[in-house]
């Protein structure tokens, strides 16, 4: 038997998995890892400002492909921006964002004649992630101008506060 669930809630992928999960021993599963605009944008919203910046030079100005001597040039230290990208991917299987097996989107490039402990001398997104991620983000700025277009001060999820009350109660 083969299903295929489309435009499910999150609660809903999340009670089904775990029936699945108790059946595990009876059934071959396979789950959707890919990324789609919604789990990159949720990516995106979950990483810090550094971190957020680091994708954002990857999937725009390196059209998927970055060397790390130009990261560091704007972001200077990349320790803290690559360990907030790699703890992104398990806090979003957690929450139920993304399921297991979803591979990160970013990752680091080494030398291959040097292959001994060392800096990464690039970081790369696959071809297929790049405009998905384009699209994300381009989503996020779009939220972002509508934000700041109506007096808000857009900080991510549940961070977004007024910069403006209004002058009278209403009743």
């Amino acid at each position: 038997m083969r299903i295929t669930i489309e435009g499910a809630s999150a609660e809903f992928e999340r009670k089904l998995l775990d029936l699945v999960a108790e059946h595990r021993h009876e059934l071959i599963v396979t789950a959707d890892t890919e990324w789609t605009v919604e789990r990159a944008e949720r990516y995106l919203r979950s990483l810090p400002a550094g971190a957020r910046r680091f994708a954002e030079m990857v999937v725009v100005d390196g059209e998927g492909y970055i060397d790390a001597d130009q990261l560091r040039s704007v972001l200077g230290k990349l320790n803290g921006p690559t360990v907030a990208l790699s703890r992104a991917i398990p806090r979003g299987v957690r929450e139920g964002w993304w399921p297991e097996g979803t591979s990160a989107p970013i990752t680091a490039v080494y030398d291959p004649d040097n292959p001994s402990w060392q800096k990464a001398i690039a970081y790369e997104m696959t071809s297929e992630n790049v405009p998905v991620f384009r699209a994300a983000i381009a989503q996020l700025a779009t939220a972002k101008a509508a934000a700041v277009s109506l007096g808000l001060s857009p900080g991510g999820p549940g961070k977004t506060s007024a910069v403006w009350a209004p002058d009278e109660e209403q009743p």
